[in-house]
């Protein structure tokens, strides 16, 4: 089930003997951890009734066995699992330990609410136990939201909290923070804060509070360089290297900002829609979209030119035929000379 509804249920209704939370979305687990902490506030179950275990730490015999015990003083007893590994083609348990597992999930104890936290890309359906553990517990899963459900969330989040965040502002908080959910509550408090009395937080807000990475960086770069902008480009360029970032090291993000494009152009011509591109490259569908806008104001045999003068300046620089900064500054020259 997905990760609201869980949520409901969990405050709501009665506690199943066993859940399996799925999925890398850590601000989605923690809202389900904290509903499975409250609820046993809201029961005035003891904390004896509440034990942890870290399978890098522990092992499942010592699971099985707490899982086994009556609670003290309550109706159940709380026990999280944390670092499954052994439901994952990396990880592994002893013949005895699974075996032990299985059993139990056979016969779970009524008054034992298990949960078992898999915070990893994939579990490895293949293994006898992963299938027996899918197949008795709940799953809740937190997986990464779609960028329709992100906007959906933070949206219907902001207006519950009374504030307002315009268009603009959006989109350039939705790229700061990489379409990312955890990424992107850890930086909302402090712009809420920022909104004051006013209830707004603006694009000047975000770009104040928000930092960039360095991809952010380049992106922004690539952008100016694309778009012609030569003074704007070369200023961008000098406060990255002020900053102490390597001209060898801007080139080479730059030389994967345009490979991206040309791949995209390529996979665009041949009729792959974004959804495809996204899968084929494993990136994320938002710079998909966004390369996507860019290609449509250049030709394949442009991108194609772009990307081998990029490739063949970081050859000769790194033969040192070429001084490094000398020809990144002509590369954008060059190319905003010609766009603009």
């Amino acid at each position: 089930m997905e990760t609201q509804q869980a949520i409901q249920q969990i405050k709501q209704q009665p506690l199943a003997p066993m859940y399996l939370v799925t999925g890398t979305e850590l601000y989605l687990q923690e809202q389900v951890r904290q509903a499975f902490l409250t609820r046993m506030e809201q029961d005035d179950l003891e904390e004896l009734n509440f034990m942890r275990f870290d399978l890098e730490e522990n092992n499942l015999v010592e699971v099985v066995a707490e899982a086994k015990t009556l609670p003290f003083f309550g109706d159940y007893r709380l026990i999280f699992v944390e670092q499954p590994a052994f439901l994952t083609s990396k990880g592994s348990a002893s013949e005895s330990e699974i075996t032990q597992l299985l059993a139990y999930l056979k016969a779970p104890l009524a008054s034992t609410i298990l949960v078992f936290w898999a915070n990893y890309e994939k579990l490895d359906a293949r293994k006898k136990v992963t299938k027996a553990l899918k197949k008795a517990a709940s799953e809740i899963e937190t997986a990464p939201l779609k960028e329709n459900e992100l906007r959906r969330f933070l949206q219907q989040y902001l207006a519950n909290a009374g504030v307002k965040l315009n268009q603009d502002a959006l989109e350039l908080f939705l790229r700061l923070t990489d379409f990312e959910l955890t990424k992107a509550m850890n930086e909302l408090e402090k712009l809420m804060l920022a909104a004051g009395d006013s209830g707004v937080i603006t694009k000047a807000d975000v770009e104040a509070l928000v930092p960039k990475t360095l991809e952010h960086n380049i992106f922004e770069l690539t952008e100016q360089i694309l778009q012609g902008q030569t003074e704007a480009a070369l200023k961008t360029y000098e406060e990255l290297h002020l900053q102490g970032e390597e001209t060898i090291k801007l080139n080479a993000i730059l030389i994967g900002q345009i490979r991206l494009l040309l791949q995209t152009k390529i996979l665009q011509k041949i009729g792959y829609q974004q959804a495809n591109i996204a899968e084929t490259l494993s990136i994320h569908p938002y710079r998909v979209k966004l390369a996507l806008q860019q290609v449509k104001r250049f030709s394949l045999a442009f991108l194609t030119t772009l990307y081998d003068e990029l490739v063949e300046n970081d050859y000769q620089v790194k033969v040192g035929q070429l001084d490094k900064e000398l020809s990144f500054q002509l590369f954008i020259l060059k190319t905003t000379a010609k766009l603009s």
